[in-house]
């Protein structure tokens, strides 16, 4: 290892360390109406220690809700909210970019594939020392930000205020589907989930124009699930791979 490496990995584990000192603060999880759709909303301003999570402490993929607040109630804090973050394989691996706690777990894929994750242009949701971005995948690679925590997937929603060029309005592809959108200051990430199926070109209006949010990122469809407690959420169904989750001092 040289030492160029050494000190790049030592400065992201600062970082991590950093970020997961901040003093969680979310804006409560609510129920919300865009057009004629109903969706549920979780609000992050940044500095709340919101982690991604892929394994439990056992090694084993964490793959459910049950899991996952199970692990974070025994380290002696709350689980505020949680939802699926990313594409995944069958053996629940993600599809894409995956880094938790500044490890890269696995790397990022900038060419264009099949499938939703393949529809390029695709993204990159990054919790930085700097706040949150969602940002193009060809990009991101470009710049190489360090994240303490960052997952690909895809299609982008919506690219600098524009909506992905191959979203279609009358489209009768419909799934439940959830994303993240991030403001334009990165001081604010915006997590939402459709309570019945949506086409991609309404979900993304619901970020651009019903949230204000210029950059968004798709992570999933027909898998999509919430944990929010507090509106009544703990969403069942087939094992996940990445997940996103809202930690807070035990209550």
């Amino acid at each position: 290892m040289t030492m160029k490496t050494m000190i790049r990995i030592s400065a992201k584990a600062g970082l991590a360390l950093l970020l997961l000192a901040g003093n969680p603060r979310a804006e409560t999880c609510r129920d919300m109406k865009f057009e004629t759709q109903s969706y549920a909303i979780c609000d992050v301003t940044f500095g709340a220690d919101l982690q991604l999570f892929l394994t439990g402490s056992d090694e084993r993929p964490m793959g459910t809700f049950d899991r996952l607040r199970d692990q974070v109630e025994g380290g002696g804090k709350s689980l505020i909210f949680a939802m699926n973050a990313g594409m995944y394989h069958s053996d629940r691996s993600p599809v894409g970019l995956y880094v938790e706690r500044a490890q890269e777990k696995a790397p990022i894929v900038t060419r264009e594939g099949p499938g939703n994750f393949g529809l390029l242009p695709n993204g990159v949701f990054c919790i930085s020392e700097n706040g949150f971005t969602v940002a193009e995948t060809r990009a991101f690679a470009a710049r190489s930000p360090d994240c303490a925590f960052a997952t690909q997937s895809g299609p982008m929603l919506v690219i600098d205020g524009a909506l992905h060029p191959r979203f279609l309005p009358d489209s009768d592809s419909r799934y439940v589907r959830n994303g993240v959108g991030v403001s334009i200051d990165g001081q604010r990430a915006v997590f939402a989930i459709s309570d019945a199926p949506v086409s991609f070109h309404e979900f993304a209006r619901l970020f651009r124009d019903g949230l204000d949010l210029p950059n968004a990122l798709y992570f999933d469809g027909k898998v999509s699930r919430l944990y929010a407690p507090e509106i009544g959420r703990d969403d069942i169904g087939f094992p996940m791979g990445p997940m996103v989750g809202l930690v807070a001092p035990g209550r």
